[in-house]
């Protein structure tokens, strides 16, 4: 049964309609009309194929009977774990187009992970790949299974083996069904950062996310003739909607898609695609500036290059112009709503030292103190925010929600940030029990649980460690219950043995007798920073 999530108030909902920021726009609509107006117009290209809009539209309308023949309706749920594949544009536009919801699964996760989102979302179906980046998902998707063996569907794009395929439920695409969908429905579900255990689901409307997608080109100035490359995985907010693929199908332009981030997969497509803009985290960014220079690749077509999920250093920022000859835009946003993004005839001290200004100027941005008082332009504080695209609350997590959203409907960020006079964000880093890895998420509770279940484990906590090319990595310090205490690396396999993302794996373990604790007795996270920065690493 789906669990109606809060939303915003109609005094809210009314004003951004007659604001004009809600049009009333559907994702299974707005691929018809691109359709419709573009036909023959590229709008994806992978390796040597190039999928037209009324190619696109048409293999949505077949997978969509298919969806709806199986039994997947109006409000299901479907885990959707693709790589950057046109599979993953004709599964959730099929979804959309039936008014079933799309739950985004990043590529790295595994079991815990994805048992977790089947389970929570009761979700009637899994979409997987059958094989990629040498993984076999397929094998994931049996270990999902023996946990839930009501799972009534695994569908593959790809070589099935006992699962059902993605190409075996192709109908032809005069039978779509032509479900009536709402633009102030729930268009799919997505992953929170969190702070606090396993992710939380973010439920994003078809009005507040295209919503979202129109002012993201705008601002990036997008056109029919933009190619956006997708180097980072597509499932991630940031390079589905700021603006991303999904800004880039809405605006008319066309998306390539990359099967990794390294200079050596990016750049040949850059020259080959004449790609406009693209979008990575930080530590991409760097590989890219070392690699520049010692390449030919013709990088000319290149226009734009954002750089979010973490803070870009300014020493860094400085260096993206010279090195690759293209200008500088820094993104700063999340899942739950507000996108900031340095606008590109910014002057350069602002690009290089800010993440840059709320993209709508319906964008609410409070910075207060911990008693949530407003504080001086220039003063670091928490960063509260509401507006037509950030959600007013989280799937199915009434008591999450009560922390994370003030009574008057803005959400807590977890971000310490400064305004400056212009109106500009500065970030300087987190409130939340959270680890920022090169842009990936993770919550130190959802790690700490599992290192629990090792039976020579008392106590654990995982701390932030600074790092130059990631921002962060992690740190887990373990107390053990007796004189055994396994080394780092039998501990590690440990958590990936338990189906724990790689990217999750703490990066040092160390064992410590007890913990600091704070005045009320607490275990202090400060003082256990503090101790992973300092001391050598022990892997």
């Amino acid at each position: 049964m789906f669990v109606q999530p809060p939303t915003w108030p109609e005094e809210f909902a009314k004003r951004y309609r007659e604001n004009g920021c809600w049009r009333g726009e559907t994702f299974g609509g707005m691929l018809r009309e691109r359709a419709a107006s573009l036909g023959n117009k590229t709008a994806i290209t992978y390796a040597d194929t190039h999928i037209s809009y009324q190619e696109l539209d048409e293999s949505v309308s077949s997978l969509a009977a298919g969806f709806h023949q199986l039994g997947i309706q109006k409000g299901s749920r479907v885990v959707v774990q693709l790589p950057n594949i046109p599979a993953f544009f004709e599964v959730i536009f099929a979804l959309f187009r039936i008014g079933a919801l799309p739950v985004f699964s990043l590529p790295s996760h595994r079991s815990s992970e994805i048992t977790y989102f089947i389970e929570f979302a009761e979700a009637d179906a899994y979409v997987i790949p059958d094989i990629d980046g040498g993984f076999d998902y397929r094998s994931l998707a049996r270990q999902v299974k023996e946990k839930l063996p009501s799972l009534p569907h695994v569908i593959v794009a790809g070589e099935t083996e006992e699962f059902l395929g993605l190409d075996d439920l192709r109908k032809d695409p005069a039978l779509d069904p032509q479900i009536h969908v709402e633009a102030s429905d729930i268009a799919f579900l997505q992953l929170s950062g969190g702070s606090t255990g396993l992710s939380k689901l973010i439920p994003r409307t078809h009005d507040d996310y295209i919503y979202s997608l129109w002012k993201s080109n705008e601002v990036c100035e997008l056109t029919q003739e933009s190619v956006y490359l997708a180097a980072l995985p597509v499932a991630h907010n940031y390079p589905l909607s700021s603006p991303g693929v999904l800004g880039t199908l809405y605006a008319g332009g066309r998306v390539v898609l990359a099967p990794g981030s390294s200079p050596d997969v990016v750049f040949p497509l850059i020259e080959k695609e004449r790609a406009t803009i693209t979008a990575v985290v930080p530590p991409i960014a760097l590989i890219w500036l070392e690699a520049a220079p010692h390449r030919s690749d013709d990088l000319s077509s290149l226009e734009v290059l954002q750089v979010g999920g973490a803070k870009f250093s300014a020493e860094a920022a400085k260096r993206v112009k010279p090195a690759l000859g293209c200008k500088l835009q820094q993104v700063f946003g999340m899942a739950e709503g507000l996108v900031n993004y340095t606008r590109l005839d910014d002057p350069e001290h602002i690009v290089i030292h800010t993440q840059g200004r709320p993209m709508s100027e319906y964008d609410e941005v409070l910075v207060v103190d911990d008693e949530d008082k407003p504080v001086p332009h220039e003063v670091a504080g928490h960063l509260l925010t509401r507006g037509p695209y950030t959600i007013r609350g989280y799937y199915k997590a009434d008591e999450q929600n009560k922390k994370a959203f003030t009574p008057d409907g803005f959400y807590r960020t977890g971000d310490i940030v400064r305004l400056t006079k212009e109106g500009n964000v500065v970030v300087e880093g987190r409130d939340k029990d959270q680890i920022n890895r090169g842009g990936e998420k993770v919550a130190a509770e959802e790690v700490e649980n599992h290192l629990l279940a090792h039976p020579d484990i008392h106590d654990a906590a995982m701390v932030s460690m600074p790092d130059p090319f990631l921002g962060e990595r992690s740190c887990a310090f373990v107390i053990a219950k007796g004189n055994n205490k396994p080394a780092p690396h039998v501990l590690k396999s440990f958590l990936r043995e338990r189906g724990l993302a790689a990217y999750k794996i703490p990066d040092r373990i160390e064992w410590i007798d007890a913990f600091p604790q704070t005045g009320v007795g607490k275990v202090s996270k400060k003082a256990l920073r503090e101790l992973a920065a300092t001391h050598t690493a022990n892997v």
